[in-house]
């Protein structure tokens, strides 16, 4: 308008996209399409779901994040969930294994400043990498440990950030990958839990899509959700999905392309990697998924004890 023209200080008629959130340009450039969960996994995760309005109506998915017409793409109800750790989840046990390096060898005084410095990070950079190698070589259920992934509180379904993690099933033999693949499968069950939630509302759920850090980076955990969730998940080949999705929401505003579904299929990168659920384990992972289901239960009700608890 002219009066925003005057106050901007740009041409009349210039087109303005208004902005939007980092997550839903990354299902964007992710080529998220109707009833495909995209799942955007890093510190945390954001899952997204979109749908037609005349299909999903004004029924509302109880315990998800947000329910939102034209969110994520226009015209189309958007939905979304997540949870509030997951790579944050391998952060916080890399942290607990790396504290006496940090502490003995970032001290000992017989090493110059430089080296301890230098000691302490390769340390740090490799521990994942390494846990994840050892991991992936653990049959699943062999161990016996089994984890709850509320380290920061439960986001979906259902939020509550009084909730906290656990780990059961330790023993003398319990060790450092046996603990981090259990952690990994925890993760995995979380997001079978939004994944469940969403069909017992009546939103199915047709194919997976997953970006950010950890899907680009972890092949170990990409394979332990898709034989948790027994969907094949698919990994687009862009870098940066987000800054794509946003590029081809510019397209659009622009008319370079009429909407956003033919900037899509014009912009799009595709995928570079599917990950296909193992047959051996789909069986092994329901099984533990109903166990991780009793231990969520009883840890989500002595939290409700120790707070009604004086």
């Amino acid at each position: 308008t002219p009066e925003w023209a005057e106050r901007l200080g740009l041409p009349p008629g210039v087109l303005v996209g208004v902005g939007a959130f980092d997550a839903h340009m990354g299902a964007v450039g992710g080529e998220i399409a109707p009833y495909t969960l995209t799942t955007i996994m890093g510190t945390s995760t954001c899952d997204m779901i979109v749908a037609s309005s005349e299909e999903i109506g004004d029924t509302p998915v109880r315990g998800i994040c947000g329910q939102v017409d034209g969110s994520i793409i226009p015209g189309m109800i958007g939905m979304e969930a997540g949870q509030s750790a997951f790579g944050d989840v391998f952060a916080w046990f890399r942290d607990v294994l790396l504290w006496p390096v940090a502490r003995f060898i970032g001290e000992a005084p017989q090493l110059d400043a430089a080296l301890r410095r230098q000691l302490v990070q390769e340390t740090g950079d490799r521990l994942i990498a390494e846990l994840s190698t050892v991991a992936s070589g653990i049959p699943p259920g062999e161990s016996g440990v089994l984890a709850l992934d509320w380290l920061n509180g439960r986001r979906t379904p259902d939020a509550n950030q009084s909730l906290r993690g656990a780990i059961t099933g330790l023993n003398l033999a319990s060790d450092p990958p046996k603990i981090f693949r259990a952690l990994v499968e925890a993760t995995a069950f979380g997001a079978r839990m939004i994944v469940e939630r969403f069909r017992a509302e009546g939103v199915r759920i047709d194919q997976v899509i997953a970006l950010g850090g950890v899907a680009k980076k972890s092949p170990f955990v990409m394979q332990v959700v898709a034989d948790v969730l027994n969907m094949p998940i698919k990994g687009p080949r862009s870098e940066q999905t987000c800054a794509l999705g946003a590029a081809m929401c510019a397209a659009a505003v622009a008319g370079i392309y009429p909407g956003i579904d033919a900037a899509k299929a014009a912009m799009g990168n595709g995928f570079e990697k599917v990950y296909t659920p193992a047959a051996g384990s789909v069986s092994i992972y329901n099984t533990l998924f109903d166990r991780y289901s009793r231990l969520a239960r009883f840890v989500e009700e002595e939290t409700r004890i120790q707070e009604d608890t004086p």
